[in-house]
């Protein structure tokens, strides 16, 4: 998964979409003579008169848009039909500054246009509008339309039909069924004014001004208020985000677990970072659950901690340092083994050819030495530049911290970016050809992509291998609001072939010694139910720990208010069935507003 700062490429707009968009104009038949707004939502997700100039389409404006690409207003007709399928508002697209004011009663004559937040090629659904409008204010001050209400008994337990096949599996010309599917229920409602009550926040909010609230405060509830992300079957269907007509300044700073007690109401509307969005021009009362970040347990001498640590692009430049220290030393009680994912090079996104991480790799030791830590060391292996993905020019790759007085490290040469890591038997034990050394960089599995990091490190005279991860991002996997049903998940192609090679080379570690002590852990950008992790597992190589934890605490992100794995540390069958290690999914990042990464870090203590 990219970073929620990189993956969102716009600058910060509230507004239903970003100028990376597209208007279908479905058809083009002759002028239409006036029709409500029901007739021109119509009864699937596109409108019947979709490239059709209409006249004289009559509402009262519920809420007006004045900034971002998206400007405009949503009028809603006061005297609905009889048809749940039918929604009764829509948006009106100004593209200017709209003159028209909430209460308004006006008539709006234009062009009914479907415009899809993000492009075709994004997948997303379309937003039916009126586009290059007239617009006759007949009277301002009425009542504005009373909001629908959305709670858990008004949305379906079912989450979305299953497209039609002869559509490529488009759900669009599908006809709405808003009583069994809540993808439907919410299509419904499409530019309608509505609201939510005495929601939880499932993800706080973000730089974008926006947060997720569920409306099912008991579906998949995870122990701090979230909700967790447990099967591609059985999606989260309470979850709706929020954003604000009114100033940034008055949105509220929320984390996972606090409550919007009271009434937030305003347009339903749609956008390309999260589909279904209550866009308000009134908001709750936040009230705080007073969430905290958590502290795992210090290893006991006999154990080993191994933990991993997505970093989010740390550069020299960052002013993060001294908070991951501090996470480190005080969060995650100094493992004796950190990998370090999105370490970046000594001049961040700089693109003047620099690969070298050794200033900040030394910033981040120096800082987790002034916060009590202890002084790691470290070994890692510059990558070849801009091959390896991320932020253009920023190079990152994965780093071993290793605290040498509780650990060391099997230094073997040879390791560079482009020769590969074998395996081999000293004294009838498994060992690396190259230490560090990493695993079949060569292989186009690995294209833009980090390669795994490979290294041997002693304990108390026990050898353990770790493989540092940080595999291909689900960018350009189509969202679980996707027309397209089931949406099709199209990065996780790459993952499967890297996770074919790691679980070969975790092989070829079992196969010279049965019994080895193997880790293999990261940023593995998929859950632990998928099919990368079930490759990664292969036939019981490796097993992810984190399904040692319940349910509830199976999380390390937190992305469009489902709380899901991306972070894993998997074990080789000696570490399993030792049946005496503990993980621990450490929630300092994820839950919070003000994190200082995406991710949250994992540790696992066993005795080798």
């Amino acid at each position: 998964m990219p970073s929620k700062s990189s993956a969102r490429l716009a600058a910060l707009t509230v507004a239903a979409a970003c100028s990376a968009a597209t208007t279908l104009v479905l058809v083009s038949p002759a002028h239409a003579a006036a029709v409500r707004i029901h007739d021109v939502q119509g009864t699937t997700r596109t409108s019947p008169y979709a490239g059709q100039k209409v006249t004289d389409v009559a509402g009262i404006v519920t809420g007006v848009r004045t900034y971002g690409s998206s400007k405009g207003f949503w009028i809603q007709d006061p005297n609905p039909d009889d048809d749940p399928a039918t929604s009764e508002g829509v948006f009106v697209f100004t593209s200017s500054t709209p003159k028209a004011a909430v209460g308004d009663s006006v008539t709006v004559s234009g062009t009914v246009s479907e415009f899809v937040p993000g492009g075709t090629a994004s997948g997303n659904q379309s937003v039916t509008e009126i586009t290059k409008p007239t617009v006759t204010v007949l009277s301002s001050g009425n009542a504005v339309p009373a909001a629908t209400v959305i709670d858990a008994r008004s949305v379906p337990a079912a989450y979305a039909p299953a497209g039609d096949p002869a559509a490529n599996n488009s759900v669009n010309g599908l006809p709405l069924r808003p009583s069994t599917y809540a993808l439907d229920h919410y299509e419904s409602l499409e530019g309608m004014n509505v609201q939510v009550a005495d929601t939880r926040v499932v993800t706080a909010t973000d730089p974008y001004t926006e947060l997720w609230v569920t409306v099912k405060p008991r579906e998949n509830a995870s122990r701090r208020g979230g909700t967790v992300y447990g099967s591609y079957d059985a999606q989260n269907t309470g979850r709706l985000q929020i954003q604000s007509l009114g100033a940034t300044a008055d949105f509220p700073v929320a984390n996972v677990g606090d409550v919007l007690e009271g009434t937030t109401a305003g347009p339903l509307d749609y956008n390309q970072f999260g589909g279904y969005t209550l866009v308000a021009n009134q908001l709750g009362t936040l009230r705080s659950a007073g969430l905290e970040r958590e502290s795992t347990e210090k290893q006991k001498n006999g154990e080993l901690a191994v933990a991993t640590y997505n970093v989010e692009n740390l550069d020299p430049s960052d002013a993060t340092f001294e908070a991951h220290a501090s996470a480190i030393v005080n969060n995650l009680k100094s493992p004796d083994i950190v990998s370090l994912e999105e370490i970046q090079d000594n001049n961040g996104a700089t693109d003047d050819g620099t690969v070298a991480a050794d200033v900040t790799v030394n910033k981040l030791i120096d800082a987790i030495v002034a916060a009590g830590g202890p002084r790691y060391d470290w070994r890692s292996i510059d990558p070849a530049n801009d091959t390896d993905g991320g932020e253009p020019g920023g190079n990152i790759r994965q780093v071993f911290l290793f605290n040498p007085e509780r650990v060391s490290f099997t230094d073997r040469a040879g390791g560079d970016a482009t020769t590969a890591v074998g395996v081999q038997r000293l004294r009838g034990k498994a060992a690396l050809t190259v230490s560090p050394g990493r695993i079949d960089p060569a292989d186009t599995a690995w294209k833009s992509s980090r390669k795994p990091l490979v290294g041997e490190f002693v304990f108390r005279g026990r050898t353990v291998i770790v493989i540092a991860n940080h595999f291909n991002s689900k960018g350009g996997d189509q969202g679980l609001t996707a027309q397209y049903q089931p949406p099709v998940r199209s990065s996780e192609t790459q993952r499967h072939q890297q996770a074919t090679l790691v679980n070969a080379f975790v092989k070829d570690v079992l196969d010279t010694q049965k019994n080895a002590d193997v880790i293999a852990l990261g940023d593995i950008n998929d859950f632990e139910f998928s099919g990368t992790a079930q490759i990664l597992e292969g036939d019981g190589e490796l097993w992810s720990a984190i399904k040692s934890l319940p349910k509830s605490e199976r999380y390390t992100y937190d992305y469009q208010g489902n709380q899901q794995v991306l972070d894993q540390i998997l074990v080789s069958p000696s570490i399993r069935r030792g049946c005496d290690f503990e993980y621990d999914s450490v929630h300092i990042n994820s839950e919070f507003h003000d994190q200082i990464s995406d991710h949250d870090p994992q540790v696992l203590r066993f005795h080798p």
